[in-house]
């Protein structure tokens, strides 16, 4: 048995419950793990809510990390007490144990923790497939601006930090001067605070009037119009998230009337498509965590019997960096 949180209806925090449930064998491609620690996603508030529906009932969790306790046929790749890591659907990691396709769990290396590895597996890669495989018309090179919204966020610290380790010059925003600070201190070359500035108009200030190459916006809804405002010609705007709503339908010609433009809403599970292609973006984030160059700053952590709470702060934006349950 494990304890797990599960909703039966999309809803709010309140729909959140703490049940017991029975967990089998793994089955071919599967792996069963004991967690450790659980990371907190935006994303996870979408299934919730119904903004992502799923059949009901649903365990919630995309990532977290923990042991290896059973392995089912064909799984080559880990074995019986392995400490693993993970950002994988389906939903299901808010628990103490569960069994899922071993396709997205990667061995975590030793000199990482597993709080590390919970808080960092699905924020890292999606940072990784943001800066290294979505990318402009004219590609990124040392020096170039980027626009990264939400910049205080899990997310939005590692961009800064990988960004400036890519010699990038990450301009971030966020909600508040607190947050726009420790933007600046993990990495950020510029920071805008969009409750009160006009973030389109700053950007083409700090930029000398050019735009910058690429937006990174998972804001939404709030942000897209500015967004596309602040690129340059055959600029980017990758739009990742929803955290102010549903991105709108955009014309077309408005993207050629402003020089070319070019949009995308990629998603992290496309890109991981495949074993090999998890794995080697999972060696890339290990690389550049265990090289020193980005840290993973875990901020909140709350027992997972205070996972509505958890909710609520998320969605209240009262968090910053990661948030973990743990376990």
């Amino acid at each position: 048995m494990s304890k797990a949180v599960r909703i039966d209806r999309h809803g709010g925090p309140e729909e959140l419950k703490i049940v017991d449930v029975q967990v089998g064998e793994p089955g071919p491609g599967e792996i069963r793990i004991r967690h450790k620690a659980v990371g907190l996603n935006f994303i996870d508030t979408y299934q919730r809510s119904g903004l992502y529906p799923f059949a009901m009932p649903l365990q919630l969790g995309m990532e977290a990390s923990g042991i290896v306790e059973a392995v089912g046929e064909g799984v080559t790749h880990l074995q019986v007490g392995d400490r693993a890591a993970y950002a994988s659907p389906p939903p299901g990691a808010y628990c103490e144990l569960r069994v899922l396709p071993a396709k997205n769990v990667c061995r975590l290396p030793d000199a990482i923790s597993f709080e590390t590895g919970a808080a960092m597996m699905l924020k890292g890669l999606t940072t990784q497939y943001l800066l290294k495989k979505t990318l402009p018309a004219e590609g990124l090179q040392p020096g170039d601006f980027i626009l990264f919204h939400a910049a205080a966020g899990g997310v939005g610290l590692i961009a800064c930090q990988w960004a400036k380790a890519l010699g990038l010059q990450l301009i971030g925003t966020a909600g508040s001067d607190a947050k726009c600070q420790l933007a600046l201190e993990h990495g950020a070359a510029h920071a805008i605070n969009y409750s009160n500035e006009n973030f389109a108009a700053r950007v083409k200030e700090i930029t000398g009037g050019k735009g910058v190459k690429v937006v990174y916006d998972s804001v939404g809804k709030d942000t897209y119009e500015g967004s596309i405002d602040c690129l340059r010609p055959f600029g980017l705007l990758a739009v990742f998230g929803n955290g102010s709503g549903p991105t709108p339908p955009i014309n077309l010609g408005m993207l050629a009337s402003k020089g070319s433009l070019y949009v995308t809403r990629p998603t992290l599970f496309t890109h991981m498509s495949s074993r090999e292609a998890t794995q080697a973006m999972a060696d890339d984030l290990f690389a550049v965590v265990q090289s020193g160059a980005v840290k993973i700053p875990i901020a909140q952590r709350y027992a997972l019997e205070d996972v509505q709470q958890a909710h609520r702060d998320l969605e209240a934006r009262k968090t910053t960096g990661c948030t973990i349950l743990t376990l």
